[in-house]
């Protein structure tokens, strides 16, 4: 700011503040700009920082370092997680370095598969060739079973026994499965039976009963269900049967009567009692026809006897008298006829057998387990709620007699009610806590996890704005604004000298009784520019005045300035 006229009236070779002369002013205004600048460089860095995601987690050392070397040659920025324990990189990065590491072989891994068959060496013998197939097979199992989610690491033991032709010589495979999980993660016994079958359908002949896994705490996972029927408690999947069917009955009931009662005012649980016991039964029955029926014959005998008997045997014991009688022959001579041999009939026998064909019935039936054996029900409903529109008043009853007869009913088809089962269901109307309440507003957006990113991605955004604006309006605006003026008077096309002085007296006047000052354009001055300016105004106009009546002064004044450049 130039000096005042009694400053140049007292000392006019007073040397001026540097801060105040035009070349502090530039600097002044090139340090805001410049700070400026960086504070919006910063800003615009600090939201464009990338976002890191894991490429490659739990590896070993020496993994680690040829990853690392990799990615430096490939120029690819990457830092470590806390603890080293993996690799970030940036997130849009990831499934494109997978690939081209993948190409280079990378990770390797602590456990060696089928590729160390690829370095066999000529001349090897059969016993190492084993070993070298074992250790493969070993290290393909592991990473199989590392694969899963809840496992970090894993390794397999094999113990393959010769073959052998005598039969009491054969040995059955085993196999060893230890298990380093995931931090906080634990197997359920499902995924514990999966290890085993996969382990076991890997290698020949080798049974599930002979696969053990163990994880890194020494806990046996693998321990096989007692077979005797001494083990009597509910595994977990079969307590998750139960409850999933638990929830399926309320979950049914009460998406059945909330139209009626409304949202909120019907409250259901079940008790279900499911029969896990495997039952097979084979029947056969037998019953007689009856009468109406045809009788169907399945077979039937017949035997009749009838008994003939001669008289008493005469001539000579031997074998001629033995003998049967010869033909009889008609008499040629007409004579009378031989005599009959004297004969006597005795009694006859008649024998029948017949077997019918009886009523007979096999029937097999195989009962699964999880059957329901019997269902309990409890349903609530809340009272009836309703509001004046006039003075809001609040009213609460029961429900009728009809209604909650109906929701009985809708209960029972909806839990799938059986009698000869014996469940039981029960309906109660009762009154629920804060049901003659107001309505209270809707719930609060911002207490809301779903929203919590999006609330602070709007925040970053708009704290990058007030952060511009400040530094726009308060700092780079105020600074530049002395430059913009410079630049219109230099602009500016010149007029008559006495045009301007005029015109400089008349706003000087105008500072001086009170009124607010117009800058260079006519408008008025801001608050924070009116003082500065009108002070520049006033003393122009008494520098101007003392020139007139006093020439002497302004000469050496000027005579000042000259000497000191």
């Amino acid at each position: 700011m130039a000096a005042t006229a009694d400053d140049l009236l007292d000392n006019p070779a007073a040397p001026q503040p540097f801060l105040k002369t035009p070349m502090g002013r530039n600097v002044l205004i090139g340090g805001g700009v410049a700070a400026v600048l960086a504070v919006v460089v910063a800003i615009w860095m600090w939201s464009s920082t990338p976002d890191y995601r894991v490429l490659y987690a739990n590896y070993s050392d020496k993994d680690g370092g040829a990853l690392t070397a990799a990615l430096d040659q490939m120029g690819v920025k990457y830092k470590f997680s806390e603890g080293g324990t993996a690799i970030l990189v940036p997130a849009e990065q990831v499934p494109d370095l997978r690939l081209k590491l993948a190409s280079q072989g990378l990770p390797k891994g602590g456990n060696v598969g089928f590729e160390l068959m690829e370095n066999q060496k000529l001349g090897v013998s059969q016993f190492l060739e084993q070993v070298n197939y074992q250790r493969s097979l070993e290290g393909e199992l592991a990473r199989s079973i590392q694969s899963l989610g809840s496992v970090a690491g894993a390794r397999v033991h094999l113990a393959l026994p010769k073959p052998s032709v005598f039969v009491r010589d054969q040995q059955k495979p085993t196999a060893s499965v230890l298990l380093n999980l995931q931090s906080g993660r634990a197997l359920d016994p499902g995924q514990v039976s999966a290890i085993v079958h996969l382990v076991a359908s890997s290698i020949p002949e080798l049974t599930i009963g002979n696969v053990t896994v163990v994880d890194q705490n020494g806990n046996l996972l693998s321990e096989q269900p007692k077979q005797n029927g001494l083990n009597k408690q509910l595994d977990a999947t079969q307590l998750k049967y139960v409850e999933q069917v638990q929830q399926n009955i309320i979950k049914q009931v009460e998406s059945l009567i909330t139209p009626i009662v409304g949202k909120g005012n019907v409250r259901a649980e079940a008790t279900a009692e499911v029969d896990f016991a495997q039952v097979d039964t084979a029947a056969e029955m037998y019953k007689p026809n009856s009468p109406p029926e045809p009788q169907a014959i399945r077979s039937q005998q017949t035997s009749e006897q009838t008994g003939a008997t001669t008289g008493p045997a005469n001539g000579i014991p031997g074998a001629l008298s033995n003998q049967p009688p010869g033909v009889a022959t008609a008499p040629l001579d007409g004579g009378a006829p031989a005599a009959a041999p004297q004969t006597t009939t005795g009694p006859a026998s008649k024998n029948a057998t017949t077997n019918y064909e009886l009523d007979k019935t096999i029937r097999y039936e195989q009962r699964p387990m999880g059957g329901i054996k019997r269902l309990t029900v409890g349903v609530v409903v809340n009272y009836r709620r309703s509001v004046d529109p006039n003075t809001g008043k609040i009213t609460v009853k029961p429900l009728a007699a009809a209604e909650v007869a109906q929701i009985n009913e809708l209960v029972k088809q909806a839990m799938g009610y059986s009698q000869a089962r014996g469940d039981t269901m029960n309906v109660a109307n009762a009154p629920f806590d804060g049901v003659d309440r107001p309505d209270e507003n809707g719930p609060d957006w911002y207490k809301d996890p779903a929203n919590l990113p999006l609330a602070m991605q709007i925040g970053k955004y708009l704290l990058i704005a007030a952060v511009l604006a400040f530094l726009y309006f308060r700092i780079l605006r105020p600074l530049l604004r002395p430059v913009v003026r410079k630049f219109d008077e230099a602009t500016a096309e010149p007029e008559a000298d006495k045009k301007d002085d005029d015109e400089d007296d008349e706003d000087a006047i105008v500072a001086l009784d009170g009124k607010p000052a117009l800058g260079p354009d006519g408008m008025p001055l801001e608050e924070e520019e009116a003082p500065r300016e009108r002070s520049y105004r006033a003393n122009l106009a008494m520098a101007k005045e003392m020139a007139k009546n006093d020439p002497r002064i302004v000469a050496n004044v000027i005579k000042a300035w000259v000497g000191q450049e």
